[in-house]
């Protein structure tokens, strides 16, 4: 397959890219840092459409992850960059396949496990899960990230794509041994002292493993019968403790 990753630069895009080229696929990556990437990368600005767009014609699938890094401050420049990078890149994208002659068969659209409400009673599947940001007495953080979560799946849904089946990724966070990911984030606070329980501890952490990510991935790709929302987590979310 040819399968072409915006935003392919980051964790979980190396993580793909590094797979599909070993597994013989051609992998594509649009990055603003070409150089950063482990398959054939080409520019673009995550936002305009570019000579990049050729790369999307006659493309089998697109896996989007494009969007700013979380792992910062929530001041008003980062809360607007993480907005913005997100619902750019997934209009633009949306638009290159809309606009093509030969557009892929499936779009891959990362989203994120964090659009769902915060709860122990019962787990959040795909068709009764309940969305967050209504929560009673919820900080305004929590509002933040839920919205965007919303804002870029609807920024997804913008365009009609006849021949090509759009699924939105729910990702847990994805746990890779990889230099500046989520797993290497956490290790540093724990070697610094801070790896303690926060609050009482019982709040739910959803996490994924690389390798069934990577899968998770390769088994959407093959069941046509798969679109909208899906999550992917491990089925035995911890707690923080």
């Amino acid at each position: 397959m040819k399968i072409v990753i915006p935003g392919g630069s980051g964790q979980v895009g190396t993580l793909l890219a590094r797979t599909f080229v070993a597994d013989g696929h051609e992998a594509v990556v649009l990055s603003r840092r070409p150089d950063r990437s482990v398959a054939r990368a080409v520019g673009w600005d995550a936002k305009s459409m570019g000579t990049w767009v050729e790369e999307i014609d006659g493309a089998d699938v697109v896996v989007n992850l494009a969007g700013r890094s979380v792992n910062c401050r929530y001041g008003r420049a980062n809360r607007k960059a993480i907005l913005d990078s997100r619902v750019d890149s997934t209009r633009v994208v949306g638009k290159a396949i809309a606009k093509v002659e030969r557009p892929p068969r499936v779009w891959l659209q990362a989203s994120t496990a964090t659009i769902y409400s915060h709860r122990y009673e019962g787990a959040n599947d795909e068709v009764d899960g309940i969305l967050g940001g209504n929560e009673k007495n919820a900080p305004a953080t929590w509002r933040f990230s839920i919205d965007v979560a919303k804002a870029w799946e609807e920024a997804a849904r913008e365009v009609e794509l006849p021949r090509t089946r759009l699924v939105l990724l729910r990702s847990a966070m994805t746990m890779s041994p990889d230099r500046g990911g989520i797993f290497d984030v956490l290790l540093g606070l724990v070697r610094r002292g801070l790896g303690g329980t926060c609050g009482d501890g019982r709040q739910y952490v959803s996490w994924i493993h690389e390798q069934d990510f990577v899968r998770a991935i390769y088994w959407l790709i093959e069941h046509n019968e798969m679109a909208g929302p899906v999550n992917l987590a491990s089925p035995q979310p911890l707690t923080n403790a």
